[in-house]
């Protein structure tokens, strides 16, 4: 079991402390923790940010024994979930059939934690179906917003047929249940080209989310010397995610937020959208009220029940509902009154920090 769990260890892509068990000692981020790892460490694709690609003697799990080795690490109570993925180290259709393998016997064995599957480039449609009934999520890596930005990261990889097509029966096979993932900065996209393929996505496939991986350069890469993904970068494209996904914006709202360079405006963007409207909680719509700095989903349902039950629309009832009057008060015209000034209300994101998953406007 030792030497499996330092395997594991090794394939792992997360900072969990598996092989703590090894001597009896189980981490916190162990016990109940959601295991993201390779099923093949080795790669014979050539994406040029990825540290697997052409590794030698690199760690791989036999299908049956990473079945049995996770079965184990479920029934223990030592993982609650697994994201699993594969190198490429021969074929596209033997790693995915080796996904499956993987899988089938997981579930067989018992193992009934939520699992995230992701799909190889070029796998076969049955391939996907099949993946979606045995796990909880899936997804296939795009890895750049078009054709013409992977070729200059990746020349083995089919943009239109091995990613777009597979993408495309993902969202069929796991509506609502699929997500997919690029990497920013690894071929010199603008944020224009992101947040464009970002309504894309939305739009046409309705992924439950896009993944945003800052890029690392990593020794014994061709990117080994590129500049590393900025933090603040990664956290204002995670907030336009939100304000797409989540809040409904449009890209001519969140053309505001880019300059005529293609990037993202200094601060956040959606004050950067809001511009200098103005709007009367009384009478807003919910479209309306969520499009204000400070005011969120759950709070501008608040706002609309609060007043729909006869409450006087006030500064104290705004704060009650959860509206951050800070952000919110330059927009916000109450009994003929805005309650605060636009100027006080922009803002830098750190980038001496790590970046949220999906920081909230």
């Amino acid at each position: 079991m030792s030497e499996q769990l330092r395997k594991l260890q090794a394939l792992s892509r997360s900072c969990f402390d598996l092989a703590a068990a090894d001597s009896g000692r189980e981490s916190a981020m162990v016990r109940g923790g959601y295991l993201k790892m390779l099923l093949h460490g080795r790669c014979s694709f050539d994406c040029a940010y990825c540290g697997i690609c052409q590794r030698e003697n690199a760690p791989a799990f036999a299908p049956k024994e990473l079945a049995e080795l996770i079965c184990t690490l479920w029934k223990s109570g030592r993982i609650t979930g697994l994201f699993l993925s594969t190198g490429i180290p021969r074929d596209c259709q033997e790693s995915m059939d080796d996904l499956i393998e993987a899988a089938t016997l997981m579930r067989r064995g018992g193992f009934a934690g939520y699992l995230h599957l992701e799909v190889v480039p070029g796998a076969l449609r049955t391939d996907i179906n099949e993946a979606a009934k045995l796990a909880n999520r899936i997804s296939i890596n795009l890895e750049a917003v078009s054709k013409d930005r992977l070729s200059e990261i990746a020349s083995v990889k089919n943009y239109e047929s091995d990613l777009l097509r597979r993408h495309a029966w993902v969202a069929e096979a796991a509506p609502g249940r699929h997500t997919t993932q690029i990497v920013v900065g690894a071929a010199a996209e603008t944020d224009d080209e992101i947040i464009s393929f970002m309504h894309r996505e939305y739009r046409d496939l309705s992924p439950a989310s896009i993944y945003y991986s800052g890029l690392v350069p990593l020794p014994g890469t061709p990117l080994a010397a590129a500049a590393p993904a900025n933090p603040a970068r990664m956290k204002s494209l995670y907030a336009v995610d939100a304000l797409v996904r989540d809040y409904g914006y449009s890209p001519d709202e969140t053309a505001s937020a880019i300059d005529e360079e293609g990037r993202l405006l200094p601060g956040d963007p959606k004050i950067n959208c809001a511009g200098r409207i103005r709007i009367d909680p009384l009478s807003a719509s919910r479209e309306e009220l969520i499009r204000v700095p400070g005011i969120g989903p759950k709070a501008a349902e608040r706002v609309i029940t609060m007043r729909s039950a006869g409450r006087t629309v006030t500064e104290t009832m705004l704060r009650e509902a959860g509206v951050v009057m800070k952000r919110a008060g330059a927009y916000l015209v109450v009994g003929g009154s805005v309650q605060g000034r636009l100027s006080s209300l922009t803002y830098t994101p750190a980038s001496s920090t790590g970046t949220s998953r999906h920081p909230r406007p």
